[in-house]
């Protein structure tokens, strides 16, 4: 009688659908995992098990959770420190940070490859999976791994929700595929396998008690080799699906579990536009409300901005207030800095009265959203001494020893109206917790985006702790780090939680400086944790560059911002050319708007507003702009002219940038070389480009094309590749 395989009834429910069940069924065909050409002996400590997971934790200001480690399978057998628990190395396993401490970040909805070396000793196939699930999730996701080669196996999942998460890797011999191998190997080289269909079937009998509703089909192959003793029986494929899901695991080991946090687009993505709403005035004498905001709304749509930021929006004190250019003198009328937050109208959960309501701010915020836009606010501890905080939480703050109150200073810079509050006072718990109040206030109010000031000069554990806090309740919620200090600092507070950061890119102005500084970004392991946002200006940094006023040099800095990186900004008055010093070796504005009211025309002649709409224009066209650490410098023969290509996420689109750095005109060839673009498994050398400002379709000829810059006219030249 001839073999018997498996209805087609019972075929069809074992599909490849079934390899991303939770008893992750994997496909073991007749292609044989490579064998190795050495027995040499690694000595490295291989992955052990590890144990169950604790019972999460409660995150309080005092006690930042950590993760738990590892977290097997509900179904995994406990095994103590003997040789089953160390059959495999799981080792060398990408992306991660700091070996797990904290979480790489990925956008929901795009693919996460994992790689990892993992091997064991003999020549038994081994079997791999990738689990992964949201935070306080029970259940685990899971799917197969791939062999790719030398040991290295990589699979890819993509989560679709937002959050934090985790994976980890299981593998584990797979003795019947192992089986199977070996008799397949025999078979076709005419050696006798009646013994080997014996223990075949041996174990495919014995897996039948853990099989459930799979144990009907098992059972039918077994009676049917039982009657025909037909090879084909249980060498079938389907059979070998089968018993992958079904098989026990004894030596099954885990790798530890490591962080990763999912965000929306956003949060990697974005123009920002940086407006005070009090100036949107047109009379100095009249302070702006959220009125005037919504008005300027379409303008700034137009613009192809997707962020609209604002400094604190918060009632500013009475005491000490600054007057116009940081004086200690402010006159009756005199609005004082924003970041002076707190009156005896409120403080950081309030609005200040002259902008207008709660309820204004709420339909600022649809206002803006039906034009496109998202509304971020900044996030300042620091205090007015007219805060009600100093009136009811006075052990929040630090005195000095003649009992006055210490204002904060950062020498040689005094900050006479703002004091800040001390994060280890005693009562720092109660502390911690009205600033988290502060962001879940706004975040209830309908902000996801906060602009954080000096997180360097806090605490990192209060920030670890705060971001974990908010996003655990709104996981959307994007944090800007405002921290221009040591890098090394700024990577940190990246790790902690922080979404984006301010850069060096504000005082990068050579070929060589940008080179190296965007190498750095997008190496890794910065990549997986640090999301530049470079902002051309801020209300306290008008750079030297900037201070001749030169139209080009603007548009060159721009041009740089919106390309380099996925996210940039700028503060109003920029795209005005605003250019005037406080005085020389100064980078403050004359006439800082952070201490008065500065109406503008925002259709002054000479403005570059239409450059900078083409620019987010072409940047929301190409998904190749709306990443940062794909990224290839390629040679350019001057010193004053950057080139370089980005490619998207996906891999579907390429933008080369040409941008000149000096006063030129210049004509330099672009080199492209043997650089490839495209999707894995078709990449090609690019063939062509399409000028993206003027249309212009040009053929890539001896490897590269001849370029003539005018940086007066166009500084910068963007080209859409294709092979």
């Amino acid at each position: 009688m001839p073999s018997t395989v498996l209805p087609s009834a019972q075929k069809s429910k074992i599909t490849a659908s079934r390899l991303r069940d939770a008893n992750l069924a994997l496909a073991i065909t007749t292609s044989f995992l490579p064998i190795p050409d050495s027995d040499d002996v690694d000595t490295k400590k291989p992955a052990t098990r590890v144990p169950r997971p604790k019972k999460p934790i409660r995150t309080t200001p005092a006690t930042i959770a950590q993760e738990s480690a590892p977290h097997p399978a509900a179904d995994a057998p406990s095994y103590g420190p003997g040789l089953a628990s160390r059959t495999f190395f799981i080792e060398a396993i990408d992306p991660r940070v700091d070996g797990g401490r904290f979480p790489f970040k990925r956008i929901v909805g795009e693919p996460i490859e994992v790689m990892a070396d993992i091997f064991r000793d003999g020549h038994e196939v081994t079997a791999v999976a990738l689990r992964w699930r949201r935070e306080g999730d029970a259940a685990w996701q899971a799917v197969p791994m791939a062999f790719y080669d030398n040991d290295r196996w990589r699979g890819v999942f993509t989560p679709q929700e937002l959050g934090r998460h985790e994976y980890a890797i299981e593998a584990w011999t797979s003795v019947f595929a192992t089986w199977r191998r070996g008799c397949l190997v025999k078979q076709k080289a005419g050696v006798a396998i009646e013994v080997d269909l014996l223990e075949g079937r041996a174990l495919v009998a014995e897996a039948i008690a853990r099989a459930g509703g799979r144990a009907g089909a098992m059972q039918a192959v077994l009676e049917a080799f039982d009657h025909s003793r037909a090879p084909e029986s249980l060498l079938q494929e389907e059979l070998a699906v089968l018993m992958a899901e079904v098989e026990a695991r004894p030596d099954l080991t885990w790798s530890d579990s490591f962080p990763f946090y999912v965000q929306r687009p956003r949060a990697r993505t974005g123009a920002w536009y940086e407006l005070f709403p009090r100036s949107q005035t047109d009379d100095a004498n009249r302070h702006g409300t959220f009125n005037d905001v919504i008005a300027r709304l379409p303008e700034i749509a137009e613009q192809g901005y997707d962020v609209l930021y604002f400094p604190p929006i918060h009632p500013i004190g009475r005491a000490n207030r600054k007057g116009k250019n940081n004086s200690l003198n402010a006159g009756p009328d005199e609005p004082g800095s924003p970041y002076a937050i707190g009156s005896e109208e409120g403080g950081h959960d309030a609005i200040h009265p002259q902008l207008g309501t709660l309820d204004d701010f709420h339909r600022l915020i649809e206002a803006a959203k039906g034009h496109g836009l998202e509304i971020a606010l900044d996030f300042a501890t620091q205090c007015s001494p007219d805060h009600p905080w100093l009136r009811d939480h006075p052990q929040w703050f630090k005195r000095r020893a003649d009992g006055s109150m210490r204002y904060a200073e950062n020498p040689p810079k005094k900050y006479e109206d703002i004091v800040n509050p001390d994060f280890y006072c005693a009562d720092r718990v109660a502390l911690w917790n009205a600033l988290r109040d502060v962001f879940l206030f706004w975040a209830e109010h309908g902000v996801r985006i906060f602009r954080v000031d000096n997180p360097h000069t806090k605490p990192f554990p209060f920030w670890e702790w705060v971001i974990r806090e908010v996003q655990t309740r709104y996981p959307d919620t994007v944090f800007l780090s405002e921290a221009f200090t040591r890098p090394k600092v700024m990577k940190a507070l990246a790790k902690l939680g922080f979404t984006q950061s301010y850069t060096y890119f504000t005082w990068r102005t050579g070929k060589t400086e940008f080179e190296d500084y965007l190498n750095e970004l997008a190496r890794y392991p910065e990549r997986e944790y640090f999301q530049p946002n470079f902002f051309v200006n801020t209300p306290d940094i008008l750079p030297f560059h900037l201070q001749g006023g030169e139209r080009r040099i603007f548009k060159t800095r721009v041009a740089l911002a919106a390309t380099l990186s996925s996210s940039y900004g700028i503060y109003s008055g920029f795209e005005l050319l605003e250019h005037l010093p406080l005085g020389p070796g100064k980078e403050e504005y004359l006439d800082s708007e952070k201490y008065e009211i500065r109406p503008r025309d925002w259709n002054a002649p000479g403005n570059i507003k239409d450059y900078i709409t083409q620019l987010n224009q072409i940047r929301r066209e190409n998904a190749a702009l709306q990443q940062t650490s794909n990224l290839r410098f390629v040679m350019v023969d001057s010193p004053e002219v950057t080139g370089f290509i980005k490619e998207s996420v996906a891999r579907d689109n390429a933008v080369a940038v040409a941008i000149a750095l000096g006063g030129g005109p210049y004509e330099v060839w672009f080199h492209f070389g043997d650089l490839q673009i495209g999707p894995e498994g078709a990449r090609r050398t690019v063939r062509g480009v399409e000028n993206l400002l003027t249309g212009e379709r040009r053929m890539v000829e001896w490897g590269g094309l001849r370029l003539f810059i005018d940086p007066e006219k166009e500084p910068a030249i963007l080209f859409r590749c294709f092979t």
